[in-house]
């Protein structure tokens, strides 16, 4: 590989990096160039750390005999396969040691010390190398804080200094484009996990500006703990937050699936919205998550039992009206959420779902669009709603016999 090949495989992985091309597609492409350009790599494994709530990193390996492949998703518990064997990695040898690059030719006898060499040595490989690329304190986002990447090759004479040193002049370019991508995917990450997917897309694509909101029709949901307060008072702390978590699973995940919007959780509060081409179609999807909620519910609190922990209910109050959907707030912070009469009014309903003894409560505009084939409500009657001038009619579900 000449000077010409390491320039026109820079300036692939600059144009690849600025299109948003994927990291698997970004290994792929820097070692197919490289084969053809007669570096003589044979397997490559690349890996960069993330943002997630589920997982710490992500990592991916490119075969000259197979199609590229994304080999996992890790996990943040540092438990398992993959922390076992991470520990056994050149990787995290660099990690520690602190060192930029660490070589195994078996071709002079180098141990097969690090996971993975015993098994690319049997497959016939000869040479072993693997490099960190750390990203400076201002360029680390959390545990991004670097790029990790070895190569192998089947040549008789392993790698020639000359292949290394294209190596060592390439891979800043490929770990600058990885990081390029990887962080552009964990911006939407962070954003649909602390905003809701809808709200998220809307920020990315730059609905900012303080004051800028939509006038929408949307069925509203706001859902909350029977008795938590109770609970908070009278169970281990250590076990509050554990709670919370598995009721919020269980919200969350029944109004994502019944296409809501989550868009804030208040303690033990779920305020979310949902819009549908017409009013009916969004009321019939908030009902259809409070069906699958009722069966998430019965199979947490039969396995809760069973753990011997705190067990509770969900109260839910259903409304429809307009409100204003967008960014509120001060010049320096701000909230992508919903505001209007109709969030306060669905806020009063929910909070008389103890006193009447309901776990589902609807305002009187919610039950109206409801097609009446489809589900059976009844009226429990007017009640005042605090901060609401005139009393509602309430409605409920139609107990089943």
């Amino acid at each position: 590989m000449d000077d010409r090949h390491v320039i026109e495989i820079t300036t692939w992985l600059m144009q690849s990096g600025l299109k948003g091309l994927s990291e698997a597609d970004l290994l792929d492409g820097f070692c197919e160039r490289c084969v053809a350009n007669g570096l003589p790599i044979g397997r490559s494994v690349a890996v960069i750390d993330t943002l997630h709530p589920l997982y710490e990193g992500r990592a991916f390996r490119w075969d000259s005999c197979l199609a590229v492949e994304r080999i996992s998703a890790y996990g943040v518990a540092g438990a398992g396969n993959f922390a076992d064997n991470w520990l056994r990695s050149a990787f995290h040898y660099l990690e520690v040691a602190g060192g930029n690059e660490v070589r195994r030719s078996f071709l002079r006898g180098d141990a097969a010390d690090f996971y993975l060499l015993d098994e690319l040595k049997a497959a016939g490989f000869t040479d072993f190398v693997a490099m960190a690329h750390r990203f400076g304190d201002e360029g680390a986002i959390g545990e991004i804080d670097c790029f990790f990447s070895h190569f192998a090759t089947r040549a008789a004479d392993g790698f020639s200094e000359r292949d290394l040193a294209a190596l060592r002049e390439l891979l800043p370019c490929l770990a600058l484009a990885v990081k390029c991508v990887t962080v552009s995917g964990v911006a939407g990450t962070i954003a649909k996990v602390y905003l809701g997917d809808d709200a998220a897309n809307q920020v990315l694509h730059g609905k900012i500006t303080r004051g800028r909101s939509d006038r929408i029709s949307a069925a509203l949901w706001f859902s909350d703990l029977a008795n938590f307060t109770h609970i908070s008072d009278t169970v281990d702390p250590e076990e509050i937050i554990p709670m919370l978590n598995d009721y919020a699973d269980a919200v969350i995940s029944s109004v994502q699936e019944a296409g809501g919007e989550v868009l804030k959780l208040m303690g033990d509060g779920t305020l979310a919205i949902f819009k549908g081409e017409k009013p009916s179609d969004a009321c019939l999807s908030a009902l259809k998550a409070r069906t699958l909620l009722d069966k998430r519910l019965s199979d947490l609190t039969a396995q809760r039992r069973i753990e011997g922990r705190p067990v509770t209910d969900v109260y839910l109050g259903l409304h429809m009206g307009d409100v204003f959907y967008g960014n509120i707030g001060s010049k320096d912070r701000l909230d992508f959420t919903v505001i209007g009469p109709a969030v306060n009014e669905v806020s009063r309903i929910v909070s008389l779902c103890r006193s009447l003894q309901r776990k589902v409560l609807m305002s009187a505009s919610f039950a109206a669009i409801v097609p009446s084939t489809q589900i059976d409500l009844m009226s429990i009657g007017q009640h005042a709603l605090r901060g609401v001038n005139r009393a509602q009619e309430l409605f409920t579900l139609l107990p089943t016999l």
